[in-house]
């Protein structure tokens, strides 16, 4: 859809060009390339005439214009609320704006002159407005739709009353509550055939009955220009999503009708009697994101819906194996279409998460055909170029799905959940942007979502745990992680300007937790939200789950990863100058630790109680104990196996076993994190094809939170890591476990990295490590070290 494509997205800070993977990039030495950035726009918001422009509803704009020949180039600036989809000339070219708020609302630029021919063109959008109907993730002010041309050879599409416009009356909101769960990501689509106006977006379209477009009274403007709010237009930042055909695999069951795989693959169409309610079930075998677009002819008046899921269910609401399917419904998010008798294609206005479709056809007066159905993958484009290989072939099933997952969760945001949520949760991404960063070499996304959570900061001085997000939410110790992801990226990234931009908002957010620190140096009360893991359940005290004990009176999990977050900020702060700041954030940690070792550790049993009671335990509290060294090195090990064997403490779910397996790094265990991968082989044994939120039963089954052993498995047994900030260097320390060999390569902003380990008859080491010429680093095995040069060499320890 986007091959042809080009696409100008600029940073805000004017330092990145990014750009969809299909398409060419267009210089950004253009002289007009930032005056809409700087400037008010002559193009106006747009809208329609007489409908209320924040109540629910679906339009479409149109402009002809004439052309003397075929350009060679024709800019424009693009954007909208809640969304667009733009045609030229019948031809379906982007999708946005990419998800934001409105003090940085995201506007495309693109290349309209592959699409364009001299004579007449035709420029339509479709725009829509979901008002209560929207998901939790869009952020909005009213319906609009705006269109720049970047200088005087595009002006001609400056969106204006010359617009003709039109309400497509076929769409209602579908509500969706047969789940009975948290899902937020918006009501289905209701369409009704009749009512659509075909073909809208083709040049042969008459619009002349169409009223012309009401331009808004103030004018379309970029960030930090006028006495008004509503949006402040900011350049998008990250590439165009990709999107190709992905049909489903199979049929599992159908019900009053035939059909066979030869439908799936567009080859069978399927008819339907008159007055029948026939179902049928279809497996795409792995679960995707994409636009279902369903062909169907004849069949006036039937009702077709189209409903998505994860997994069925059996009669208790259990999910199961999720490859069976006897005995179980699918109960899941859905769709619906009315046909008018004639040959029409649905597809919902944005797109769903599913491995399982059911399509429910029920017929009036004459028969139905389905004619065919094939979904239209939606996502970041992001590329594998890292790989991964060992001894344990087994592995390699992980590394698959986890990237499927992680690929999953990643769209104009980061997602938590494709299927329920869709957002773009801090805890969450700091382990969804380290799997980019070590697949994928792309840092867009991970950058955006930086720039998101310090945007949505509040007064209190914390981020939002969440964003964007319509819905506020505050989870403190998220926003300790946000301060984190920022230590992350410095010490993935040379990217000076843009860390230290980042200083204050990290500032206030370890000023709101020092505030609420008590006499002994433990949390006092704290507000909000203070999750840490799905681990624990609802309780009196935090009214919610996923609280440890002591949110009120001194949690040595809450106050220890206070500490942790501080010498990290510690770091960042040193090292652009504020020595004052970082010993204070080191001074803060120094006490926390010294008070939660005094107060909660138990000699008897050998462990960090969670709170100073020493009434309960669990893997979090020593986890953070051995990554903030509050205990002494030497003591690490044996606390974090006791920390892995002992069952009577509460357990780290998927979530916080990222945190398990740096501490497993950090400590020199890492030949254990292998074996710690059981409950990965159990979710594939479950047949997932994608990693869940948390173990059985679980609600989402597909959270990038648990993709975290792609990035193990680089880091840790593969052993690379950044020596230093900005990946200047490199230190390598593998740990192999019980395998004979591994092998890796992943990307780095100067080029590769990539190594080959074996163990010797005698324990020892040898291979192969390549590095970028420009980078040096050190090896390092059984406590011997030795030195790494750029380029590729030989190594044996």
């Amino acid at each position: 859809m986007f091959r042809r494509l080009s696409v100008l997205l600029f940073y805000c800070l004017m330092t990145h060009l990014a750009f969809s993977q299909s398409v060419s990039p267009i210089s950004s030495t253009t002289s007009t390339a930032s005056r809409w950035q700087t400037s008010y726009w002559d193009a106006r918001w747009i809208v329609h005439p007489t409908s209320p422009v924040r109540q629910y509803g679906v339009y479409h704009f149109r402009k002809s214009i004439t052309l003397g020949q075929a350009p060679a180039r024709f800019i424009v600036h693009v954007s909208a609320d809640n969304r667009y989809r733009l045609f030229v000339n019948g031809q379906s070219v982007a999708l946005g704006p990419a998800r934001s708020d409105l003090l940085n609302w995201n506007y495309e630029t693109l290349d309209l002159a592959p699409f364009l021919k001299a004579g007449t063109n035709v420029i339509a959008a479709q725009v829509w407005y979901l008002s209560d109907s929207a998901p939790f993730a869009q952020m909005s002010y009213q319906v609009g739709f705006v269109m720049q041309g970047d200088s005087d050879a595009e002006k001609i599409v400056n969106t204006d009353k010359s617009w003709k416009v039109t309400r497509n009356e076929a769409y209602e909101p579908l509500k969706n509550n047969k789940l009975q769960t948290y899902i937020v990501v918006g009501d289905g689509d209701r369409v009704t055939a009749s009512k659509y106006p075909w073909g809208w977006e083709q040049p042969t379209f008459d619009d002349s009955q169409w009223p012309a477009a009401q331009q808004l009274w103030f004018p379309a403007k970029p960030r930090s220009l006028g006495s008004d709010g509503n949006w402040a237009l900011v350049p998008r930042q990250i590439p165009l999503l990709e999107t190709f055909p992905q049909r489903l695999k199979t049929v599992r069951r159908t019900d009053k009708s035939q059909m066979t795989d030869a439908f799936l693959a567009g080859k069978s169409p399927v008819e339907v009697p008159a007055k029948t309610k026939a179902v049928f079930l279809l497996d795409q075998s792995y679960l995707i994101n994409a636009y279902p677009e369903l062909t169907v002819n004849k069949g006036k008046g039937a009702t077709v819906t189209m409903a998505y899921a994860e997994a069925l269910m059996n009669d208790k609401r259990q999910k199961g194996n999720r490859n069976e399917v006897e005995g179980r419904q699918l109960v899941g998010f859905e769709d619906q279409f009315v046909a008018d008798g004639q040959q029409r294609t649905f597809r919902p206005l944005w797109f769903r998460t599913y491995r399982y479709i059911q399509i429910t056809v029920e017929t009036a007066n004459e028969p139905l055909v389905l004619e065919d159905l094939v979904g239209q993958y939606t996502g970041y484009p992001l590329v594998e170029k890292a790989r991964f290989a060992s001894s344990d072939s087994t592995l390699k099933d992980i590394w698959n799905v986890g990237w499927r997952t992680a690929r999953l969760c990643a769209g104009e945001t980061y997602f938590d959940c494709p299927y329920y949520e869709q957002l773009q949760y801090v805890g969450d991404t700091r382990v969804q942007s380290m799997i980019s960063l070590y697949v994928s070499g792309d840092d867009r996304l991970m950058r955006k979502a930086i720039m998101d959570f310090d945007h949505s900061r509040i007064s209190d001085g914390l981020t939002q745990s969440r964003y964007p997000s319509a819905d506020l939410q505050v989870i403190p110790t998220f926003s300790l992680f946000w301060v984190c992801m920022v230590h992350d990226y410095w010490m993935h990234r040379q990217d000076d300007a843009f860390v230290k931009a980042l200083l204050p908002g990290m500032a206030s957010v370890l000023r709101w937790h020092e505030q609420r620190l008590a006499a002994n140096n433990l949390n006092g009360p704290l507000e909000w939200w203070n999750f840490v893991d799905w681990a624990w359940p609802w309780s009196e005290e935090a009214r919610i789950g996923g609280v440890p004990p002591g949110v009120r009176d001194g949690s040595s999990t809450l106050s220890l990863q206070q500490a942790y977050t501080y010498l990290r900020a510690a770091e960042v702060f040193a090292h652009y100058g504020q020595n004052d700041v970082a010993d204070g954030y080191r001074g803060l940690a120094a006490r926390i630790k010294k008070s939660v070792r005094e107060t909660c550790w138990d000699a008897n049993r050998g462990l960090m109680a969670d709170t100073p009671a020493k009434k309960s335990f669990s893997q979090h509290a020593n986890i953070l104990a051995v990554l903030t060294d509050a205990i002494p090195v030497a003591q690490q090990p044996a606390l974090l196996q006791k920390t892995m064997t002992s069952m009577d403490i509460t357990q780290a779910t998927f979530y916080f076993k990222y945190y398990l397996f740096e501490a497993l790094k950090k400590t020199g265990m890492g030949d254990q994190l292998v074996p710690q991968l059981k409950p990965w082989r159990d979710m594939l044994a479950m047949g997932l094809t994608t990693f869940a939120e948390s173990p059985e039963p679980t609600r989402s089954d597909c959270h990038a939170w648990s993709a975290s052993p792609l990035y193990e498995f680089l880091s840790t047994v593969c052993g690379i890591n950044p020596a230093e900030p900005g990946f200047r260097s490199v230190r390598i320390e593998p740990f192999l476990g019980s395998m004979n060999f591994a092998e890796g390569q992943m990307p780095h902003p100067a080029g590769e990295i990539a190594v080959r380990f074996e163990k010797t008859a005698t324990g020892g080491l040898k291979g192969t490590v390549s590095l970028p010429t420009s980078i040096t680093g050190s090896l390092v095995w059984k406590g011997k070290t030795i030195p790494l040069k750029g380029g590729k060499q030989d190594v044996a320890l």
